[in-house]
């Protein structure tokens, strides 16, 4: 799964144009509705760290940035070059909870906490511990700010699906679609509704679609190929 580099992540010119166009779909089209999808939201904070990173603590900012290291670091030997490394995917994502978690506990209430929350609820999420999901993505929202709140949210709605609550997940998704922010557009909260509610309600969820797929870019993209997988 494609993952942004370790100097994308300090770069505030990757921060701007991922924040500023939100058009991430071109090139994450495949995670739009996997919970966030990691690679999704590894991006997303990026986002959130350049934003951040000229009013926060440095501790705090150099705790979270080793957290997101940790989960992007390789799986094998350890390489050469000294780059930081674990001999399994479980041992790495036992490190990545652990910092994480370390850093929700020592700094509770910060932004890099909720950082923290939304990002250990979506990687709860793709492991399929939905509880557990469900608990740091409240969190997020409840505790974040409107831009992260609206990314929690986006997220819980897919949980609230997977958990077969698709009432809570729908109310989330069209408060989203009403209530859009620089993180989550109308369009990509439209999206993720499309998908989920299409095995059911088909020509609603073309409803949706129709007017994004006419519109250039990445978002009209997902839309379109979103569209052909709709039963007829």
């Amino acid at each position: 799964m494609a993952r942004i580099t370790r100097k994308e992540l300090k770069s505030d010119k990757f921060a701007q144009e991922v924040g500023l166009t939100v058009d991430f779909f071109e090139e994450h089209r495949q995670d739009l509705v996997r919970y966030g999808g990691i690679a999704v939201v590894v991006a997303l904070l990026a986002v959130g760290y350049g934003y951040y990173s000229r009013h926060q603590h440095a501790a705090r900012q150099e705790a979270l940035y080793k957290a997101i290291e940790t989960s992007e670091a390789q799986i094998g030997p350890a390489p050469e070059s000294g780059a930081l490394s674990f001999p399994t995917v479980q041992a790495r994502g036992d490190q990545t909870v652990k910092l994480f978690t370390d850093l929700i506990n020592k700094y509770g209430g910060s932004s890099e906490a909720v950082i923290s929350d939304y990002f250990l609820g979506s990687l709860k999420a793709d492991q399929g511990d939905f509880a557990a999901a469900e608990k740091y993505l409240l969190e997020a929202a409840q505790k974040g700010d409107g831009q992260y709140a609206s990314l929690a949210k986006l997220s819980l709605a897919q949980v609230y699906y997977q958990e077969s609550r698709s009432d809570q997940g729908e109310k989330l998704l069209r408060d989203l679609m009403a209530h859009p922010t620089i993180f989550v557009s109308a369009d990509q909260a439209a999206i993720v509704l499309a998908q989920q509610i299409m095995p059911k309600n088909p020509a609603e969820a073309r409803k949706l679609l129709q007017p994004i797929a006419a519109k250039t870019g990445g978002t009209g993209q997902a839309a379109t190929d979103l569209i052909s997988q709709i039963p007829q």
